[in-house]
């Protein structure tokens, strides 16, 4: 079989993930099918490296992984970095001050770890998740009194919040915008993600497509929410989930079905198996 596309770049929550935070059965066999065609099948999350590296296990992709909303691309079973960009040290220290001077609970996270202040949303999900995973799978998450020493020690890939005020969380995301040289995206209503100036999704699979040596215009990209819209806007082939955003339903090629009804699958039986 003669395949048109020769990678696949799948957001995971809303996306490869049905509501549950499962890999359907469904997605997993069209997965397995499109990678014995040889297909590269990537994981392409804001989520933490080792978060991403479990889904990326479950469904048997030996593609790298782009993590953090592309400010980390790693092997997922090897150690070697393909890119990684860090959030510039000297802006950290105002930029934690200005998001808690608008009395809102900031993480720092780094390939492997995720510093906060106090174990709420973000980092409490993920203590939630290191009670019923493996060792070798869990994220650590540190509760520190004061973020300089991490600043000093780590390199910051992102700094996520969450916040139920939306309008709040615009005015701060306004003010980080106008006040910083940085990337801000959203994966939910009610939070947003920082990282380095130039970091997106997006970025992170044209990096991959040109590791590979493939075209554009042989890429498949499948998101949700306004971190995916680099992503969707750079494919050869765009793919909003039913269950998408209107904003990223409107730039698509293609709309697929829901998360909860295998949306993914349907994408790869439809344009790469020709079923």
């Amino acid at each position: 079989m003669v395949v048109k596309y020769k990678m696949i770049a799948l957001d995971m929550d809303g996306t490869l993930l049905n509501d549950k935070k499962e890999v359907s059965q469904e997605n997993k066999i069209a997965i397995k099918k499109a990678s014995e065609l040889g297909v590269k099948i990537v994981v392409c999350t804001g989520r933490i490296f080792t978060s991403a590296r479990f889904y990326a296990s479950l469904i048997g992709t030996a593609a790298p992984i782009v993590a953090s909303n592309g400010a980390y691309i790693r092997e997922k079973d090897e150690n070697r970095i393909i890119y990684k960009k860090a959030i510039n040290k000297e802006i950290l220290p105002k930029l934690i001050s200005v998001i808690e001077s608008f009395g809102l609970t900031l993480h720092l996270y780094t390939n492997q770890r995720i510093y906060t202040k106090e174990l709420v949303n973000l980092a409490l999900n993920y203590v939630r998740w290191n009670e019923v995973v493996s060792e070798g799978e869990k994220v650590e998450v540190k509760v520190v009194k004061d973020f300089e020493d991490v600043i000093n020690s780590e390199e910051i890939l992102k700094v996520a919040l969450v916040c139920d005020d939306i309008e709040l969380l615009n005015k701060l995301r306004s003010k980080i915008s106008k006040e910083f040289d940085v990337s801000i995206v959203s994966s939910n209503l009610n939070n947003i993600e920082i990282m380095a100036q130039g970091i997106s999704k997006g970025n992170a699979v044209k990096i991959l497509a040109d590791y590979f040596g493939y075209k554009r215009e042989e890429v498949i990209c499948v998101g949700d929410s306004e971190n995916d819209i680099s992503m969707i806007e750079y494919a050869g082939l765009g793919v909003a989930m039913g269950n998408g955003i209107d904003y990223v339903k409107s730039i698509a090629d293609y709309i697929t079905d829901t998360n909860e009804r295998d949306g993914v699958a349907k994408v790869i039986n439809k344009f790469i198996l020709n079923e």
